[in-house]
C-alpha cells in the first residue's frame, strides 16, 4: 500500500529544462514522480527575467498560479499580462507559453495526468 502523503521541496525536484536546452530560459521541474502522483500533475517552472519559453503547448486542462513576479502568458492569439497570485484555467485545446518580465516569473501548473497528454510546438512564439 502506497504512503498516504508525500511531501516534497519543489525546488529539490529535478530541473529539466536544460536536458531539453532550455536552461538559458527557464528551470522546469516535473514533481509527479517525486510526489509519487497517480493521476494529478503538478510542475514549478521560473521563466527569467525577458525570456520567453521557447515552446508552446497544448495538453490535458491545466491551471496555472502565478507565484513570483509577473509577465505575458499567451493562449493561442491572444496575448494578457499576469502577475503574483493570478490563476489561469486553460483548456486543451489551447497553445500557451509564457514570458517573464522584468524581475521574472515563477509559476505552478496543476493538471491531470496521462500518458501522451501534450504537444509540444517548437518555436510558436516567436514574433
Amino acid at each position: 500500500m502506497a504512503d498516504p502523503f508525500t511531501h516534497r521541496q519543489l525546488t529539490d525536484v529535478k530541473d529539466s529544462a536544460p536536458e531539453f536546452g532550455f536552461g538559458d530560459a527557464m528551470e522546469a521541474r516535473f514533481a509527479r514522480e517525486a510526489l509519487d502522483a497517480e493521476q494529478t500533475g503538478v510542475s514549478y517552472h521560473r521563466i527569467k527575467p525577458g525570456q520567453r519559453q521557447p515552446i508552446g503547448h497544448r495538453q490535458d486542462e491545466e491551471i496555472y498560479v502565478i507565484v513570483r513576479g509577473s509577465g505575458l502568458i499567451k493562449l493561442d492569439d491572444e496575448i494578457i499580462e499576469v502577475e503574483e497570485l493570478d490563476a489561469i484555467r486553460i483548456s486543451p485545446e489551447v497553445v500557451r507559453a509564457l514570458e517573464g518580465g522584468e524581475e521574472g516569473l515563477d509559476y505552478l501548473a496543476f493538471g491531470s495526468h496521462r500518458d501522451g497528454d501534450g504537444e509540444v510546438i517548437p518555436g510558436w512564439w516567436s514574433e
